[in-house]
């Protein structure tokens, strides 16, 4: 299994594909499949019947897995898309942005 540089509560920007361009935070990962759900992009309609649950049915918008590849994460300064690296302060590892060297 690869180590992903994308986590939840992370804010990213799509860069491929037909929602290029969105941006959100990352509601889940799915680490064995390195897809990231993002909160409003890749939106799919989903047919649903009715259910106690949802009595009236009918369409449901909901988020779909978006590859990890097609995310970059967003500099919280420069609101840029930028790469991460790793470093220990102190004795904790903490990643940071390297276009700002903020820490995430």
């Amino acid at each position: 299994m690869t180590k992903l540089k994308i986590k939840s509560g992370d804010v990213v920007r799509v860069i491929a594909g037909d929602h290029k361009g969105t941006e959100g935070k990352v509601l889940r990962v799915d680490r064995e499949k390195n897809k990231a759900i993002v909160e409003g992009a890749n939106m799919v309609s989903k047919h649903t019947k009715p259910s106690a649950k949802n009595p009236q049915g009918g369409i449901v918008k909901k988020e779909a897995p978006i590859h990890i590849s097609n995310l970059a994460l967003i500099d919280p300064k420069s609101k840029e898309a930028t790469k991460t690296g790793t470093r220990v302060e102190g004795d904790k590892k903490v990643r940071f942005s390297k276009k700002s060297n903020q820490v995430l």
